[in-house]
């Protein structure tokens, strides 16, 4: 009902305006008055010795944050940068922290995006609420620049690039501050940062076009890769922010689906109710992220689809360019 209200102009938003209106009111005068503390020095931030890469977004739930982050990285590498990345490890529960990630840590401590990323990309991450701890935690790591998923609004942490991921299908939806509506900050807010990039729908002049590519379907038990065309009778599931944007890449590669199910962002999920999921097809797909939390029970019939981030290569260049420039002022340059 949330999404239909925020998103779909659902008739219920007139009925509960008296009510949510003045707490999206509250929660716009608490935000600003938070942010305008660390602008003025009231409240201490943390510049990093190394060049911040936020990547966030200005609505709540997920808009495709982690394949950019997850591109950075690898343009990076490749331009011979050393990045690390930090996260607040949303949905997790460390025994301590700061954590940094090994492949051995469980998503249960670290979280879902966290443990993603290190092993798509097997570069330093470490995650904690309080990112200036996991940044600190990533300077003994041999990294020269650092990329945070999420965190835009995490003024605590000074930065050097910005990125604000928008969903292209939703947009903004009524436009409205929470709880009225899904804006964390006012559209305003996206003049501010570097780049805002569009995942999937129509960019708006200014906004820089991102797909996401799927690759074939990985076996979370074998590690075989097939199409996913050639799967017979398909369960798919997704505990993202928008799950329906997996089921539509699904149909998009003629996957022979016979039930969808969609779960909340960051979903803990229990190995008995998969099972189940599992007995109304031959074969079960779902995301990657959502893979990092069920591999240790899978069974053989299990797929996820991994999803890279695409860009023009002229948005490439530009995004490359800015972060060279930043980079050259902290002196460094790649190899």
């Amino acid at each position: 009902m949330i999404e239909k209200i925020w998103f779909q102009n659902h008739p219920l938003k007139y009925l509960l305006w008296p009510f949510l209106w003045p707490l999206s009111q509250l929660f716009l005068y608490i935000s600003t008055k938070r942010r305008s503390a660390y602008e003025l020095g009231n409240k201490t931030s943390y510049r990093a010795p190394i060049p911040i890469v936020v990547v966030g977004n200005i609505t709540a739930g997920g808009n495709g944050k982690t394949p950019v982050v997850i591109w950075l990285v690898e343009q990076l590498k490749k331009q011979g940068y050393k990045p690390g990345v930090v996260s607040r490890g949303y949905g997790a529960k460390a025994p301590s922290y700061p954590l940094v990630v090994e492949l051995s840590t469980s998503a249960h401590h670290c979280g879902d995006e966290p443990k993603l990323i290190k092993q798509r990309t097997g570069v330093p991450v470490a995650v904690s609420p309080i990112r200036s701890e996991a940044v600190q935690a990533l300077l003994v790591e041999d990294v020269d620049i650092i990329i945070t998923d999420d965190g835009l609004q995490h003024y605590a942490l000074q930065r050097d690039i910005e990125f604000a991921i928008v969903d292209g299908a939703r947009r903004f939806g009524n436009e409205c501050l929470l709880p009225l509506g899904p804006l964390r900050e006012g559209l305003s807010r996206l003049e501010e940062v570097d780049f805002v990039i569009t995942n999937g729908g129509k960019p708006e002049s200014g906004e820089i076009a991102m797909t996401l590519s799927p690759d074939e379907a990985v076996n979370l038990v074998t590690g075989e890769r097939v199409s996913v065309k050639t799967l017979q009778r398909i369960v798919a599931f997704a505990g993202i922010g928008h799950p329906p944007r997996f089921f539509n890449t699904l149909s998009q590669l003629d996957a022979q689906l016979v039930e969808t199910k969609g779960f909340a962002d960051h979903q803990a999920y229990q190995e008995q109710e998969l099972d189940a999921l599992s007995q109304l097809g031959s074969n079960i797909i779902m995301t990657e992220k959502d893979a990092v939390k069920c591999r240790e029970f899978a069974k053989e019939t299990w797929w996820y689809l991994p999803v890279s981030a695409e860009f023009e290569p002229v948005n490439e260049q530009r995004i490359l360019d800015k972060i060279k420039e930043v980079m050259e002022q902290y002196g460094s340059s790649s190899i």
